[in-house]
């Protein structure tokens, strides 16, 4: 069997985040692929973790400035090694190049920190975004890392263009892997809770994602009071995975703003709803809970952030709009209409059937895979950038990581 060895920053957390379930289709993909899978992390252990093992995956816990992990990868001698994002490549990028030089080394990019980062910066600004503003820190080191990477998996088809035409970065050392949605029969969608069933708007999101905690923020502050105005009686469920306390502290339930916490079942809790709100800022990559809410009949009212990588030229499930009065009126409008709800509904069907079930590369992708690893060399060669980037500046990481180890041994 082939090996496979993911090192994550974290334990894969599906029920927390888009990025834990991302991660599980990865790793699903191997799986029904017959491959070895071993999954690595320094994380501690969490309680809303899956649980991979059950799946016949190998989880090992590691250390970070330790050469253990070298000997532990030796021996495990995988035929490919997949970074969750770019700052565990950082960590254990050398290690693995080192340790076993010709494993194939892949980063799940789960989207472009910098463009991120880039666009808070913006909003709190008031710039425009231009490639100035986009050649941030953070940018060097994501860059450097996708550089030294043979294969870096993009979400967003929205990003490519940005990382050939802002970084020019080679076409070769990238590869479309969109988040797998799947399209529902005829009979799922009858099963679908009605729009008389459903009640409440729904906003959801893991809150250590600041992106997710600016949208609920602008909600309260901004959004919510003149929906309420036009709807009096009108409640916002608010749900999401590590609600500290200044998110805990925006539940007003007599203003209709109910922070909840965690939800069990984020697709039960998005059926039930009858709008999603999603006025997000900033943020990169494929919005999950915009995504779970297509597959849940349940229309959305989101901004051009929210939308990139899902709607591609396609009519939205509901409003795509920076204009606060039109976001409150699409919203209310949404909510209260049957009509522009069941043709909402329909366009997300519509985007899950033609831009991503028909999307489904998983055994191109592993064959792009099984090609790189049978001409890895010549693919090596024609990135001298990388080998430029992994001879000089990694030098940097790995003697610091190996200062760290020495020091600890004190």
């Amino acid at each position: 069997m082939q090996k496979v060895l993911f090192i994550g920053a974290v334990w894969p957390e599906p029920k927390s985040s888009a990025g834990g379930i991302r991660m599980m289709q990865l790793l699903q993909m191997f799986l029904r692929n017959d491959w070895q899978i071993t999954f690595a992390s320094s994380a501690a252990d969490s309680d809303f973790a899956e649980d991979i093992t059950s799946l016949g995956i190998d989880k090992v816990s590691i250390e970070l400035n330790k050469s253990s992990f070298d000997e532990f990868v030796k021996e495990l001698n995988p035929q490919v090694v997949v970074f969750d994002r770019f700052m565990s490549e950082e960590q254990y990028g050398w290690r693995v190049a080192e340790s076993v030089p010709n494993a194939l080394r892949i980063i799940e990019t789960i989207d472009l920190h910098c463009l991120r980062a880039s666009r808070q910066e913006m909003l709190k600004s008031g710039e425009n975004l231009t490639a100035t503003l986009l050649k941030n820190d953070t940018a060097k080191r994501e860059l450097a890392c996708y550089f030294r990477s043979d294969l870096n998996l993009i979400i967003s088809d929205e990003e490519i263009p940005i990382l050939q035409n802002v970084f020019h970065f080679p076409l070769e050392q990238l590869y479309y892997l969109p988040y797998k949605i799947p399209s529902l029969s005829i009979e799922e969608k009858s099963t679908l809770p009605s729009f008389e069933e459903r009640e409440h708007f729904v906003t959801i999101g893991n809150f250590k994602h600041e992106p997710n905690w600016d949208s609920v923020r602008y909600l309260k502050e901004t959004i919510w009071p003149q929906i309420r105005a036009k709807m009096p009686q009108a409640q916002l469920h608010v749900y999401g995975s590590y609600a500290g306390a200044k998110v805990l502290q925006l539940h007003k339930p007599a203003e209709g703003f109910h922070v909840l916490g965690r939800a069990e079942d984020a697709l039960t809790v998005m059926k039930n709803a009858r709008v999603c709100l999603a006025p997000l800022r900033f943020g990169a990559g494929i919005k999950g809970k915009l995504a779970e809410a297509m597959l849940c009949g349940t229309p959305s009212v989101t901004t051009a952030v929210g939308a990139e990588g899902l709607r591609g030229e396609m009519p939205w499930n509901g409003a795509v709009t920076e204009e606060l009065s039109i976001f409150v009126n699409a919203a209310v409008e949404l909510y209260q209409d049957k009509n522009k709800f069941m043709e909402a509904q329909q366009n997300g069907f519509s985007i899950i059937e033609k831009r991503f079930e028909t999307l489904d590369k998983e055994q191109n992708f592993i064959q792009c895979i099984n090609n790189l690893l049978q001409n890895l060399q010549e693919h090596r060669s024609k990135n001298f950038v990388g080998s430029m980037l992994m001879h000089h500046s990694l030098q940097s990481t790995k003697y610091l990581s190996k200062w760290i180890e020495e020091k600890n041994k004190l």
